[in-house]
């Protein structure tokens, strides 16, 4: 459980004191409180997830329909990862706000913490983002105004909004290349003794919308859809082990077409393998008015868990699976759990918490990318640099905390931002303005076109001493829109194929880059970022005026390189 303090932090992060004295709020805030009463609560005296989610949908909903001035509706809902369960007599409260606004669509930030009236205590039970597209009941296309950051906090989720949304527009293609590479490796499945057949877990219901299960467009909540599965799912995990399961994580998922007043809406549960201390359950929500067939409206994956008294997880009995689909869903779970694995380990803990390096492969190459992208983004949100010195028309600024130490670099070019990100993207290049830093750069892998993979080789800075290598991910990214900046993010990561030699000291990047934004049609703005630990990357060093030398000398070399190349070959 985390801090008090922290906790308190996390509530009222959407209020600061303006210079004017006046509190400010967030326009599209909403929030909602609940009591959890018996009604709301399983037999276990815990509130049902079903219920939390029908709450954090509606709360999300009107969030995103005080931003677009009409009716909205979900489309999807990223990962849930359910930290806490919430007892009756506790009260649930939920914050809402939209973090960036697009053509029709919307992120929308939610956040779940649970508060104990007699103790005054706080804590966080989980966040999700939601995306809501804008429905008009009149003709015309949907053109949502922007969302315009005001604090330090906004601008930080603002930015990440338009990585995540990248993320989404991506995830089934991932998934599916994901899931036919992984199970190809798992072969047959393991037969385990006293396994449960999977057949005994199956559930289906039905259930009628009516009016108070939708909005007044007659539309069924998404968080009704989500209430009825997470039940069918339950019934399911509780035939598995026969005790009564703990809802942990919900994988992201979108709404494949909506439902309506007078659907009959055909939930369908199975689990589909269960694992020492917890078991995968594959949910399918389908739709159906009269004689028509069925319409697929939605699908997830839900992860649950047994507690003991002592609230640790419960060892599961092992699932058999079905002939066929049944060994094809199980093998997909394995999978499926390496890659929540994956994407817990490098994209949910916080940066601190990453470890310099990370293995890259196929399988976690998208989510280092959004780790690495999203890390030079916090940096660049940060708001406590202090300007160490001026040089060259070369200002370095320094922030030290955690015992990081982080660089920052400013300057302005008279160079378009689309060659300058052009120029700056690939590291081959890069020796050629920093030969200090820079000795060699070989490309080792072109993973996609926005990742590439390099081996870079620093000179020694001794007599006698051993040059320095790094294994670095490269990750590119072009504007969203007129609201972005060019992107350049930089991270080591660790390749089995270039292990460390006896020639070179192996270093580490834990999050470097470039900022590139187009100040005018002829001016752009070049923002470097370097945050390493000290003794780590090549630039650290105790005298700070010979640093700042350093970075004057190297940049102002920068600047000459892109002057000179500005009418080279045009930018792909």
């Amino acid at each position: 459980m985390t801090s008090e303090g922290e906790e308190v932090h996390l509530v009222l992060d959407s209020l600061f004191i303006q210079e004017s004295g006046e509190v400010y709020r967030n326009p599209t805030e909403v929030k909602m409180s609940q009591i959890v009463m018996p009604c709301h609560a399983n037999h276990c005296g815990e509130l049902s997830a079903g219920q939390l989610l029908k709450w954090m949908d509606s709360t999300a909903c009107l969030s995103a329909e005080r931003h677009a001035g009409c009716v909205c509706i979900t489309a999807s809902v990223d990962d849930i990862h359910f930290e806490h369960t919430i007892g009756v007599g506790k009260v649930v409260n939920i914050i809402a706000k939209v973090n960036r606004a697009f053509t029709s669509s919307m992120e929308v930030g939610i956040l779940v913490t649970c508060e104990d009236l007699y103790t005054d205590r706080q804590w966080k039970v989980c966040h999700a983002c939601g995306t809501f597209v804008a429905r008009r009941t009149e003709a015309g296309k949907v053109q949502l105004k922007q969302v315009v950051p005001r604090t330090q906090m906004e601008q930080m989720e603002y930015s990440l909004a338009a990585e995540r949304r990248r993320m989404r527009l991506i995830h089934a293609e991932i998934i599916t290349d994901l899931l036919s590479s992984s199970t190809a490796q798992l072969g047959e499945c393991q037969e385990y003794q006293n396994a449960v057949p999977a057949e005994r877990t199956r559930v289906e219901s039905v259930e009628l919308v009516l009016p108070p299960h939708a909005n007044h467009q007659v539309s069924t909540f998404g968080g009704q859809i989500m209430a009825w599965m997470e039940n069918v799912a339950t019934i399911a995990a509780c035939r598995l082990c026969n005790a009564h399961p703990t809802l942990r994580t919900i994988d992201m998922f979108h709404f494949r077409g909506p439902s309506h007043i007078g659907d009959r809406l055909v939930l369908k549960a199975i689990v589909n393998n269960s694992f020492k201390h917890s078991m995968e359950v594959g949910v399918c929500a389908e739709a159906y008015k009269g004689g028509d067939p069925l319409r697929h409206i939605n699908s997830a994956f839900m992860t649950f868990e047994v507690l003991d008294s002592d609230r640790k997880p419960r060892t599961l009995p092992r699932i058999r699976p079905e002939p066929v689909d049944g060994k094809r869903r199980y093998q997909e779970a394995i999978a499926r759990k390496k890659i929540r694995l994956d994407r817990k380990y490098i994209i949910s803990c916080k940066q601190t918490e990453v470890p310099l390096s990370v293995p890259w492969d196929p399988s976690n190459k998208i989510y280092l990318s959004y780790n690495n992208v999203s890390a030079l983004k916090l940096m660049a949100t940060r708001n406590n640099w202090v300007l160490t010195s001026e040089k060259n028309k070369v200002r370095l600024y320094t922030l030290e905390e955690n015992q990081t130490l982080c660089f920052k670099v400013e300057m302005h070019v008279n160079v378009s931002a689309e060659q300058t990100f052009h120029l700056l993207s690939d590291l081959r290049r890069r020796k050629e303005w920093d030969r200090d830093h820079y000795e060699e750069c070989e490309l080792i892998n072109q993973a996609d076109e926005e990742d590439t993979l390099y081996r870079v080789t620093t000179p020694s800075v001794g007599k006698g001493a051993k040059g320095t290598d790094f294994i670095l991910l490269a990750s590119r990214r072009k504007p969203c829109d007129a609201r972005d900046p060019y992107l350049i993010a930089l991270r080591s990561v660790t390749l089995p194929t270039h292990p460390p030699t006896h020639d070179y000291t192996r270093g580490e990047v834990l999050c470097a880059g470039f900022s590139i934004w187009d100040d005018s049609s002829s001016t752009t703005k070049i923002t470097y970022y370097n945050q390493a630990t000290p003794g780590v990357l090549p630039y650290i060093s105790t005298d700070i005026v010979g640093l700042s030398s350093s970075f004057s000398s190297t940049f102002s070399s920068c600047s000459r390189f892109l002057e000179a190349n500005k009418d080279g070959p045009a930018a792909p």
